[in-house]
């Protein structure tokens, strides 16, 4: 070996030496006084509650919707076209668009139906339609509880007698909202928004999604939905699942579909696609959404 190539692999093991070496030692006491970068740091704060004051816009519908097409809002926008697509009484909204890059979620109106300055939210007015003496409507946050308050309270899309299927429902239903923050949070910040690529996160994000992938993956095997194997099977725990999951496998998120080797999760493409022939969830996912100003 010449001293030249010998000199050029001890740089190259240097440097990745180096980059394993560097490390970040965390302050006794964390402070927020740098810029993190990323998509989102200009209105990321360590802090909660409103910044500005801000109106919220209330419709006619008894229902009203203030979210964003991310697959967090897309989960609820599912189940309200589905309840729409069956013509449920009381199940009609309006629904606005709560900007999050523009930081419409810290807007006092917002904050005041959803502490935690997150999309989607929803409040029903149906009582106080109903009767000017019923009370403050009611306000929910969080999209699990927002599919399975509207599921409850129409009776459709969720096993409403305890046994087994509504045990399957609520399991998956509670599998997504603690699985989808890896996902989200973790390989999409990391791969997608994160000011530059780091080894160490994206590999342990991407490990852990491709394990749900996997094990939704398996289960779909056996299964035409994530409960059952006919069309009444069909319910929240489909519908909040796809919205991430699904919409994953097909493409649509992250632009990492390929480097995710989605194809190789057949049955959960199976699964994807036949949710998103759906004529509510096409329309869903695609809701226009009304301005708050």
């Amino acid at each position: 070996m010449s001293s030249d190539n010998h000199q050029s692999n001890n740089d190259e093991n240097n440097d990745t030496q180096n980059n394993h070496t560097k490390a970040y030692t965390p302050p006794k006491v964390w402070k927020n006084d740098s810029e993190n970068g990323g998509k989102f740091a200009s209105i990321n704060r360590p802090t909660a509650g409103a910044r500005h004051e801000q109106k919220l816009p209330v419709g006619d519908a008894p229902l009203q919707l203030y979210s964003l097409n991310t697959p967090n809002g897309v989960k609820v926008n599912i189940l309200l076209e589905e309840l729409a697509e069956l013509n449920v009484k009381g199940a009609e909204y309006d629904a606005y668009k709560i900007d999050i890059s523009a930081g419409d979620q810290f807007g006092s109106g917002f904050v005041a139906i959803n502490p935690n300055s997150k999309i989607p939210a929803l409040v029903d007015y149906t009582d106080a339609l109903n009767d000017k003496n019923a009370g403050e409507p009611i306000a929910l946050f969080e999209s699990g509880a927002i599919l399975l308050y509207l599921a409850e309270k129409f009776g459709k899309f969720i096993p409403m007698q305890q046994g087994k299927a509504r045990a399957d429902c609520l399991s998956w239903l509670m599998w997504q909202m603690g699985s989808a923050p890896f996902l989200g949070g973790g390989f999409g910040h990391f791969y997608a928004y994160a000011p530059e690529p780091l080894e160490y996160p994206i590999n342990r994000y991407t490990m852990e999604t491709k394990r749900q992938l996997d094990v939704l993956d398996k289960h779909l095997k056996d299964h035409e939905y994530m409960c059952g194997n006919d069309e009444a099977d069909y319910n929240i725990a489909d519908m909040i699942i796809w919205a991430w999951y699904g919409q994953l496998v097909l493409g649509k998120l992250y632009d990492a579909a390929e480097f995710l080797q989605v194809d190789d999760y057949k049955n959960i493409k199976r699964w994807a696609q036949k949710i998103a022939d759906r004529p509510a969830v096409k329309r869903a996912v695609e809701l226009e959404l009304k301005p708050i100003v």
